[in-house]
């Protein structure tokens, strides 16, 4: 009986403990994630209007490597945590990001820590 009780509460227990750290986990992950996918969209953004200003082919090439970044980003599903293909949309992302700065000719470098997320060109 006392085997059976303490096992009981020890379950219970340990479920309690388990849901608290996943929260935080997911909280911690998800705002990783938010907070690259936000500066790659900042930095496309950017980059778009700078390049707006001249019209020649090799610029026009760049913008619409953008405006897929963009696109991309913009139907990436922030509100669904249960969404399938995350980590595979996730990097296409990276991988696009990564072909506009190649034809940006700007070396990227994107950190996340425990301190800060950093973008450094």
């Amino acid at each position: 009986r006392f085997h059976r009780e303490g096992y009981q509460e020890g379950y219970a227990e340990g479920s309690h403990a388990g849901m608290a750290e996943g929260r935080r986990y997911g909280a911690l992950h998800g705002a990783r994630i938010g907070s690259e996918i936000g500066s790659y969209l900042g930095f496309a953004l950017t980059w778009h209007c700078l390049l707006q200003k001249c019209t020649d082919e090799k610029n026009s090439k760049k913008i619409r490597a953008l405006d897929s970044l963009i696109g991309m980003i913009q139907k990436f599903p922030y509100e669904d945590p249960t969404y399938d293909k995350l980590q595979e949309d996730l990097e296409k992302i990276r991988g696009k990001f990564k072909q506009v700065c190649s034809m940006l000719n700007i070396q990227s470098d994107f950190r996340i820590g425990t301190e800060r997320s950093s973008l450094t060109f």
